[in-house]
C-alpha cells in the first residue's frame, strides 16, 4: 500500500512541477498571459509539494530469508546498486526492487570485445557497442512464466555527465509511464511458493519464452539489452511477492555458485564494485 502511494506521489511531484514550470515560463514571456495561468502555476506548486512529501513515506523492508538462485548470467559481470552494499539498493523500494541487482558484463582485459569506458567517448553509444548487448539471461528459479514484455526498444547508451542528465529527466518520465518503461522488456518467473523472479532490460525480441511455458532454473530466457530506465546494457535482476512489480515487494536473494573477485566458487551476491563469474 505504502509503494502504491509512494509512486502516486512521484507522480504527483513530476506532473505538478511541470505543471508550474511551464505557467511560469509563460507567465515571464508573456506578461497579459492573464489570470488562467497564475491558476495553473499556484494548482501545480500545490499538487507537487504534497507529492514530495508523499516519497518520504516510511516503509519497510520484506522479512523474508535470504533465498538461494541460479544467477541470471554467465561469465565475468560487475554489479552495481547491489543489495550487499545498501538496501534499498537502488534507493527506493518502488518496483520490488529493495533488494534488486544490476549485473553489467565486464570480460577481462584483452577479451576480443571489451566494456567501453564510462564517462569516455561518445555519450550515447549504440547499444550493440557493449558486449553485454545480446548475452544471455537465465532464470533464476523454477516455475512457469507469468510475465513477458518484448517489444520495447533497445536506446543508446547514457554515460556522460550530460546525456546521465538526460536520463534521470527520461526515468522521471518513464515513471509516470507505469512500469513498463521504467523496466523495459522483462519476464517474470512463479518459483510457486509466493516467490517472483524477474530479470529486466532485456534486447527487444529476444524473448526465448511465453506466458504459461514452465522453465527450470539456469535455462536461458532472453538476452540482455538496453530497454527501459537504463544507462548501458546490463541485466537488473530481483525477487518479489506477487508478480505484478507495481504493488511488489522486493525479495532478499544470493546467488549459488559463483566466484566474487578472487574467491573460490560459493554461494554469495558481490558488493558493488565486485565482479561475479560463472562457468
Amino acid at each position: 500500500m505504502i509503494e502504491s502511494l509512494q509512486r502516486a506521489a512521484r507522480r504527483l511531484l513530476v506532473g505538478g512541477l511541470g505543471l508550474a514550470v511551464v505557467a511560469m515560463l509563460i507567465i515571464w514571456s508573456w506578461p497579459g498571459a492573464g489570470t488562467v495561468f497564475e491558476i495553473a502555476l499556484f494548482t501545480g506548486t500545490g499538487v507537487g509539494l504534497p507529492g514530495a512529501a508523499g516519497i518520504f513515506l516510511p516503509v519497510g523492508d520484506s522479512t523474508a530469508s535470504v533465498r538461494d538462485v541460479h544467477p541470471p548470467v554467465a561469465g565475468r559481470w560487475l554489479a552495481l546498486n547491489s543489495p550487499a552494499s545498501r538496501v534499498p539498493s537502488h534507493g527506493t523500494r518502488s518496483y520490488g526492487q529493495a533488494y534488486a541487482i544490476d549485473l553489467i558484463h565486464d570480460p577481462l582485459p584483452g577479451a576480443p570485445s571489451t566494456r567501453p569506458v564510462p564517462g569516455e567517448g561518445p555519450g550515447m553509444r549504440p547499444a550493440s557497442d557493449y558486449p553485454g548487448f545480446g548475452q544471455p539471461v537465465l532464470a533464476m528459479v523454477t516455475g512457469t512464466v507469468v510475465r513477458v514484455t518484448d517489444g520495447a526498444r533497445d536506446h543508446r547508451s547514457r554515460t556522460r555527465v550530460w546525456s546521465l542528465l538526460y536520463l534521470y529527466v527520461e526515468g522521471a518520465l518513464r515513471d509516470i509511464a507505469g512500469t513498463r518503461q521504467v523496466l523495459g522488456n522483462h519476464i517474470v518467473v512463479d518459483a510457486g511458493d509466493g516467490c517472483f523472479a524477474l530479470v529486466a532490460h532485456l534486447a527487444r525480441g529476444s524473448a526465448l519464452v511465453r506466458v504459461g511455458d514452465r522453465v527450470e532454473a539456469g535455462q536461458p530466457v532472453g538476452r540482455c539489452g538496453n530497454s527501459g530506465n537504463s544507462s548501458e546494457p546490463h541485466v537488473h535482476a530481483q525477487l518479489m511477492d506477487r508478480a505484478e512489480a507495481t504493488s511488489a515487494r522486493g525479495l532478499p536473494l544470493r546467488f549459488t555458485g559463483i566466484r566474487i573477485d578472487d574467491a573460490p566458487p560459493a554461494d554469495g551476491l558481490p558488493a558493488t564494485g565486485q565482479h561475479l563469474t560463472t562457468s
